[in-house]
């Protein structure tokens, strides 16, 4: 189903949530005009989310509010990130890419760029200790993934030798950029590529006089440390819940509507974490020997 020309998804068994698939680089304009619509068709689902446009804060719409923490950068100029934003450790990280012969430059969208991916996701089938969702995913899949948004799109290659080693997709919008894809070969870990990425990130939107580089949820752990050395912040948007049933309205109530994840301490959420960390990789380790 699609609102204002916007795809809807439903994930989710109970409550089932409609959201727009491309949520972070697409916006409703008028919520309550499109939660409507939803309601007339009958879509299967029993709760709708909305994110609100970044960088407004203010809530906007009279609906259920929880806020939702995003990692947003907000940016003057790359001097300015260079010197004022980062510390000496990330500035070095830079700088050891740059000696390790890793060059970052804008790349085209083409079937080339498409097969030179396809193999970064299918060097090894754990990232971050969990298995990837990408990996062994075919041409067309992935193909399909990189091809949204793509007159807005601006694709970043690390290369080193010739050999693409990292790449990184922006979105580019409305003085807001979205950094959505980022990913470095494992075996060239070394070089700091990923570092790399997100300086020419910076430099790309900078360039373009963008005002915010939004990289996700904010996060913890690794990936929560990386955005943090890189001076992205942790930005609090409005997040709207909207029942469309009277399922929705109860789980709503019942505060039943937020994953099972979110629940729980954040420490329990670490012991998890390290505990599925082990799980799968001495399950890769196995299935290697």
């Amino acid at each position: 189903m699609r609102i204002e020309d916007k795809e809807i998804i439903v994930t989710g068994m109970c409550p089932r949530i409609a959201r727009l698939r491309d949520e972070g680089c697409e916006y409703l304009d008028t919520p309550e005009e499109s939660i409507q619509r939803l309601r007339t068709f009958g879509i299967r689902a029993d709760l709708f989310t909305f994110l609100q446009r970044i960088p407004d804060r203010t809530p906007r719409h009279p609906f259920h509010l929880e806020w939702c923490s995003t990692a947003v950068l907000p940016l003057r100029t790359y001097e300015d990130w260079w010197s004022n934003k980062i510390n000496d450790k990330t500035r070095n990280m830079v700088r050891k890419a740059a000696r390790s012969r890793v060059e970052v430059k804008r790349v085209e969208f083409n079937d080339d760029l498409v097969q030179r991916i396809l193999d970064i996701y299918n060097e090894t089938p754990l990232r971050q200790g969990k298995p990837l969702e990408h990996y062994g995913m075919n041409f067309d899949a992935i193909k399909g993934m990189l091809i949204t948004f793509l007159e807005s799109s601006e694709f970043l290659g690390a290369f080193c030798g010739g050999e693409l080693i990292g790449f990184a997709k922006l979105v580019h919008g409305d003085k807001v950029s979205s950094l959505i894809h980022i990913l470095c070969k494992v075996a060239h870990r070394h070089r700091s590529p990923s570092n790399a990425l997100i300086a020419g990130a910076v430099e790309a939107c900078t360039r373009r006089n963008v005002l915010y580089l939004e990289y996700g949820e904010w996060s913890r752990r690794g990936l929560g440390e990386f955005k943090k050395h890189h001076a992205f912040e942790k930005f609090d948007v409005p997040r709207y819940f909207v029942p469309l049933n009277a399922t929705g309205r109860l789980l709503l109530s019942l505060d039943l509507h937020r994953p099972w994840k979110e629940r729980i301490p954040g420490k329990w959420q670490d012991t998890f974490v390290a505990w599925r960390t082990r799980w799968y990789t001495g399950k890769h380790e196995h299935r290697s020997d």
